[in-house]
């Protein structure tokens, strides 16, 4: 078996809902960072073997392979493939490892893993609210679905449920969302996400030819405090404790990493930033859904040969607050330790970005304070999850 690692990882600034990427096709925001990252790394475009995007509503502008369309639309080569795929907020960390197990068998020597959503111009759940519905008769009547007025699983209502079951109060979740919010303004000042963010030139307007540098976050609210988080009214009518403000921000943007054979990398003048250790995927209870980071951590320790505390920082994405405290109270991560640049509550979740987005945060924040080990967990629609395990290459 061949050694993939990442050679880079990279990611759009990313944009609040009708924001600064609103007037930008994924397409061309997708493609822009595909054509950065081959440019960033002096690649020869054509040796890629394969593109592979998440990306989670695949409709509208977003449809007809979004992976392939962003390829050829920044102008890469037309001999190279793409495929698009959709694991819900863990599409493109499913995408990451599905590059680097085709390098490790020997199908790839080089391969780019990605993800993309604009939220703004496709909004979330437009699969579903085009023609049809995915949730059969059999689907509601297993699910009992009718017990909580709802006829689809509904990802507000799990984390809800987590709250609930884990103990947390809505204090406990507001102070975890400002801590997000502290964590990146804080990573912001500092510089600590430069080296992951790829600067656009974005339209002033929509009726504008001119342009502008879109650099930073712009979800980050440095100013918030708790008291002002408290003061927010529950996000949905029938819960009590989701907010806007202890929940993920919808968001628009992209993100990319450079993966191959260590071999190939090394031949190529390029440096190995990290290594692949382990990969987990679980299924769990599709109502409360949002707790599969707790069984697909426990899995990739396992498979690693690892334990909790080997690991030097944690990235639990932050779908809600409860997801991660809840992680937390069941798997013992330090807090200093997790997420420590701040998470989707302060910067943004654009579904099928976030997954190679974490990982490009990640492994920055392994360089920055020299640790060796980092894992990712990303819960998912549906009731699943994502897990993987990377190890820092000392230079």
């Amino acid at each position: 078996m061949f050694e993939a690692v990442i050679v880079d990882a990279v990611r759009t600034p990313l944009g609040r809902r009708k924001g600064s990427l609103a007037l930008t096709h994924p397409v061309d925001l997708l493609g822009g960072v595909l054509s950065q990252l081959v440019e960033k790394n002096a690649l020869d475009a054509a040796s890629v073997d394969d593109v592979i995007v998440g990306c989670v509503d695949q409709v509208g502008e977003q449809g007809g392979n979004v992976g392939r369309n962003a390829w050829l639309s920044a102008g890469l080569p037309e001999s190279v493939p793409a495929a698009s795929l959709d694991r819900q907020c863990g599409s493109s960390l499913q995408a990451l490892a599905f590059a680097a197990q085709g390098v490790m068998s020997g199908s790839y020597d080089i391969a780019i893993a990605a993800g993309v959503e604009s939220m703004t111009r496709v909004p979330m759940l437009s699969t579903i609210q085009i023609q049809g519905h995915p949730m059969t008769e059999n689907l509601k009547k297993r699910y009992r679905l009718d017990r909580w007025n709802r006829d689809f699983f509904d990802q507000a209502l799990g984390a809800e449920m987590i709250a609930k079951e884990w103990g947390l109060s809505r204090e406990d979740l507001d102070r975890y969302g400002w801590r997000s919010h502290q964590l990146a303004a804080a990573a912001r000042a500092q510089g600590l996400f430069k080296n992951e963010i790829l600067p656009l030139e974005v339209p002033v307007d929509e009726n504008s030819q001119t342009m502008r540098l879109f650099a930073e976050d712009e979800g980050i609210r440095p100013d918030t405090s708790v008291e002002k988080m408290m003061g927010l009214r529950p996000a949905f009518p029938d819960l009590e404790l989701v907010t806007a403000g202890n929940a993920s921000q919808i968001s628009d943007g992209a993100s990319a990493a450079l993966v191959m054979r260590k071999d190939v990398a090394e031949r190529l003048g390029l440096t190995p930033r990290a290594r692949f250790v382990s990969f987990a995927v679980v299924g769990v209870d599709p109502i409360t859904m949002l707790t599969g980071p707790i069984p697909a951590t426990k899995k990739a320790l396992e498979r690693a040969g690892l334990s909790v505390s080997d690991i030097d920082l944690f990235e639990v994405n932050e779908a809600f607050a409860s997801v991660v405290l809840a992680w937390q109270k069941e798997i013992g991560a330090p807090w200093d330790k997790v997420n420590v640049h701040g998470g989707a509550i302060a910067l943004g979740h654009p579904l099928g970005a976030t997954g190679t987005r974490i990982a490009a945060t990640l492994l920055n924040a392994l360089e920055e304070r020299q640790g060796r080990y980092g894992l990712i967990a990303i819960c998912e629609g549906g009731g699943m999850a994502n897990a993987a395990i990377i190890e820092r290459i000392a230079q």
